[in-house]
């Protein structure tokens, strides 16, 4: 199946394990030929060398710099933007993308966007993204999730946000780790729009 890729997507990083499954959706949406905006919350940056091998330096155009060192693609268009840049496109309904995802996202960033709580521009990009009706995506990674957690998933759900816990399948034969964050970024691109061949669909 083959879809129209969006053109413009805001990814968030925060501090929920599972920093491959967002440093891979990067690497699609930049295949793909998307413009992407990277925020990262501080606690993402510490995930992301906990569980990579890539380090992140301070200042956006180095972290820019080295996220498209690691993706290894010199297509699309990225753009990191600061965790306080209240003048990036992000932060306003008629600048920012048709579609966010929040991949790995924390139960604590969850709980903000869930009460409106715009206190860095992760929390207000994701405010803009339910106030205009556009597409958001949060990847949870959580275990086990408390009353508290579902009861805002609930909340944010039926406000018409996607929530997708990063939980791969295994259907499809996973052979290794990368086969698993896969299927998860599968999934994720599909939900975007994004034409993909990581995964084949049940039934294919």
């Amino acid at each position: 199946m083959t879809v129209a890729s969006p053109s413009r997507v805001t990814l968030a990083f925060t501090g929920a394990s599972g920093a491959p499954y967002g440093l891979r959706l990067l690497q699609c949406l930049l295949q793909a030929n998307c413009e992407v905006f990277v925020i990262l919350s501080k606690a993402a940056r510490i995930v992301i060398g906990t569980e990579t091998e890539l380090s992140l330096p301070a200042g956006t155009g180095a972290a820019e710099k080295a996220l498209r060192d690691w993706v290894a693609t010199d297509r699309g268009r990225l753009v990191v933007c600061g965790l306080e840049q209240w003048t990036a496109p992000v932060a306003s309904g008629s600048g920012a993308p048709a579609a966010m995802v929040v991949c790995p996202c924390s139960t604590g960033t969850l709980s903000a966007i869930a009460c409106g709580a715009s206190d860095n521009l992760i929390e207000r990009a994701a405010d803009v993204a339910i106030k205009e009706g556009r597409k958001l995506i949060l990847v949870p990674r959580e275990t086990p999730f408390s009353a508290i957690h579902l009861e805002n998933m609930l909340k944010l759900s039926r406000l018409g946000v996607t929530i997708m816990p990063a939980a791969p399948g295994f259907y499809h034969g996973p052979q290794s780790v990368d086969d698993l964050v896969d299927f998860m970024v599968a999934r994720l691109l599909d939900h975007l729009g994004v034409a993909q061949t990581l995964v084949k669909r049940w039934g294919e």
